[in-house]
């Protein structure tokens, strides 16, 4: 069994329990223990209120939906994998830091695309985004989940010369007996400043492709002889590459995207794909 639990976070809504039933799955899938996490949405000036009264606070409140949310997401997750190891802790401090920080020591971490409301602040954009694109972890989110396994797992790849979620997706691969397809965006301008005349012909452009197909294959190829049970195949796209990988989670168990560590926020590709996609995203760090 993994040292390394995988944490999921819930605020009680359909969404987080989509991605507590995924991250259980997955939890058996590594042989690991899940942790339940939730924070309650509470204004800074709540968060120390332990008031005596016989009349429910909007903090008390707030306590009590946290909790039943946490009993809720356990007792689904139990009927799910009977028998795996489960936790289940409240964190405190403002939702986004305090799943964020729930993180830190995780295999992963697994959030849902949005949540009840802005009240609970688990919108994608808010809590999701923020987890997705600051947690010291691999995030994933669970906008819906297959029913059952595609054995399909793509990748995006931005940087030609090094992929740090390369070796996260190989291992997701192997992992699911599954094959990878890996994606990557080519792009040259159209035209000059003026627009009046293109910039580069229908040979330099035949040219600048074959030589981005060398250059990912090249790539690819250690990664190849490191897992040779993987089947392999590669895509090129000129243009945008949010909307392929987006149109890929319809039929991947996972799409892995890397990102930066220290961004402020998603950059258009990963943001188009978390958005727009059918199945889980992950987000892996530098």
């Amino acid at each position: 069994m993994s040292a390394q639990p995988i944490v999921a976070a819930t605020d009680g809504s359909a969404e987080s329990l989509r991605a507590v039933d995924w991250a259980a799955r997955e939890a058996v899938l590594r042989g690991t223990a899940l942790r339940i996490v939730s924070a309650a949405a509470l204004l800074p000036r709540m968060m120390g209120s332990h008031t005596l009264s016989d009349y429910d606070t909007v903090a008390d409140t707030l306590r009590k939906h946290r909790d039943e949310a946490l009993a809720a997401a356990a007792e689904r997750a139990a009927r799910i994998a009977p028998g795996l190891l489960i936790d289940a802790d409240h964190v405190d401090g403002a939702p986004a830091e305090a799943v964020t920080d729930a993180g830190s020591g995780a295999l992963m971490l697994v959030v849902g695309s949005r949540g009840i409301g802005a009240f609970a602040a688990m919108i994608l954009g808010s809590v999701s985004r923020y987890v997705a694109t600051h947690a010291a972890c691999p995030v994933v989110v669970v906008r819906e989940a297959p029913e059952s396994a595609r054995h399909q797992v793509g990748i995006g790849i931005g940087d030609l010369e090094n992929s740090a979620s390369l070796t996260f997706a190989f291992e997701e691969a192997a992992l699911r007996k599954a094959s990878l397809i890996a994606v990557h965006s080519w792009h040259l301008p159209e035209s000059d400043v003026s627009r009046a005349m293109p910039i580069f012909t229908e040979p330099e452009r035949y040219v600048a492709a074959t030589e981005t197909t060398k250059r990912l294959d090249q790539l690819l190829q250690d990664w190849r002889a490191k897992y040779p049970d993987v089947p392999v195949s590669q895509d090129i796209v000129h243009g945008h590459p949010g909307r392929t990988l987006a149109g890929l989670s319809a039929t991947a168990d996972l799409v892995v995207l890397g990102r930066r560590s220290g961004r402020h926020g998603p950059g258009s590709v990963m943001h188009a794909v978390l958005n727009h996609a059918h199945g889980p995203v992950v987000t892996v760090p530098s």
